[in-house]
């Protein structure tokens, strides 16, 4: 890993901890104030909205523009969103909070995303690229509700004070400054000219393509794995009593499995392929889901997030080699643009959903209902592997 390939993990991490830290806190403030969990869902929903709407222009302009500039207009949105929560902790605010953080941060992730993808030259090292890149969520996603949640128990004088929320979206509000002071410095890819083909291509041009569909329906049934632990492990934790330190510590166990496994990944690089990963991803992440729900406390909830880390985080970076050799490289931006619309078309839907299900069935069956889902849907990495990538990479 070159120091360049480190600035970019760390931007990453500094404009996606704030989208984490804003996700875990802003439903704890709505639901402090008495809000429901079909309302809390909403909330949810909205950090993914935005981004249904912008990741294929967001693609595009990346397409176009390369990484720094996508990358400057992320910062200063994330930054209005949270500041904005900071001086008007109100429930509308929050909900505009969600999408400014939510929409910069996918932004973000989709520049950097391509920029990285353009540096490997062959199979092995886009694996290795991109799981040391995977690595920057996993960390996010720990560094944000962690420290979200020891500000909002402790920096008021009492747990839950609006000061500490307050305090806690001031910090997150800070920290995508350092995502553009980390990648000032960082070499733009070349811009190479794309055929004339390719643009007058239309987005359902990609869709034509067989293995780039059973890759979006194979990331979205794996995205619902996310989607309903972040939801539904702050509303269990609230319903048993737990603090919001204790919540944010079990979803930083899940993060730090997630990067834990995304360590070895460019060690083995080598020795596996995407389809076998993400197969033994998915039956085992079907397999947790059903037990999820039967753990009785923090210390079983947090053993169980660990497992579903480990599982889970080793299937982001085998989505995106897939991603890189089986669409055009001249339109990578558009098609992590796709991806990522279609994986947040479903979490806008989605938690939503998982708010209505769970005040009627409860929200073990959320767990449940999830885990035939992805179970159901393992066949599809085999067929992506048997039939759709190829033996060679083509890169710029």
């Amino acid at each position: 890993m070159n120091a360049a390939l480190l600035r970019l993990i760390g931007a990453q991490i500094s404009i996606h901890a704030c989208m984490t830290g804003m996700r875990m806190a802003t439903p704890l403030l709505a639901l402090r104030e008495g809000y429901s969990a079909a309302a809390v869902g909403f909330l949810l929903a909205l950090f993914a909205l935005t981004q249904v709407f912008l990741s294929l222009p967001a693609g595009r302009y990346a397409d176009r523009h390369g990484l720094k500039r996508p990358l400057a207009w992320s910062v200063a949105a994330a930054m209005l969103g949270a500041g904005a929560a900071a001086v008007f902790p109100l429930y509308p605010v929050l909900c505009a909070a969600a999408l400014l953080t939510g929409g910069a941060s996918g932004a973000a992730i989709i520049a950097l995303q391509r920029h990285v993808g353009r540096s490997a030259h062959d199979k092995t090292q886009l694996r290795k690229v991109f799981s040391w890149l995977a690595i920057g969520p996993a960390v996010s996603n720990f560094l944000g509700p962690f420290a979200a949640g020891l500000l909002i128990d402790y920096a008021g004088g009492q747990a839950a004070s609006t000061t500490g929320f307050r305090a806690a979206f001031v910090l997150l509000a800070l920290l995508p400054l350092a995502a553009w002071l980390l990648s000032r410095t960082v070499q733009e890819s070349p811009q190479d000219a794309a055929p004339a083909a390719a643009q007058q291509a239309t987005a359902w041009d990609l869709f034509q393509n067989r293995g780039f569909r059973r890759l979006l329906l194979m990331n979205w049934a794996l995205s619902s794995c996310w989607d309903v632990h972040t939801f539904v492990v702050p509303i269990l934790g609230h319903e048993r009593g737990l603090s919001a330190s204790v919540i944010g510590s079990i979803l930083g166990a899940f993060a730090i499995a997630a990067a834990a496994i995304r360590l070895l990944v460019p060690l083995l690089s080598e020795r596996i392929s995407e389809w076998q990963v993400v197969f033994t991803a998915m039956v085992l992440a079907a397999l947790l889901f059903m037990l999820y729900p039967l753990m009785p406390g923090a210390w079983s909830m947090g053993a169980c997030s660990v497992l579903l880390g480990l599982v889970l985080g080793s299937v982001q970076p085998m989505v995106m080699s897939m991603i890189h050799q089986i669409t055009p490289p001249q339109r990578h931006g558009e098609a992590l643009g796709l991806r990522m619309m279609a994986i947040n078309g479903s979490s806008v839907v989605m938690p939503m959903l998982f708010g209505t299900l769970g005040a009627v069935v409860g929200v073990s069956a959320l767990f449940w209902a999830v885990g035939a889902v992805v179970g159901g849907s393992a066949r599809l990495p085999w067929l992506i592997g048997r039939d759709d990538l190829p033996e060679h990479v083509s890169t710029p």
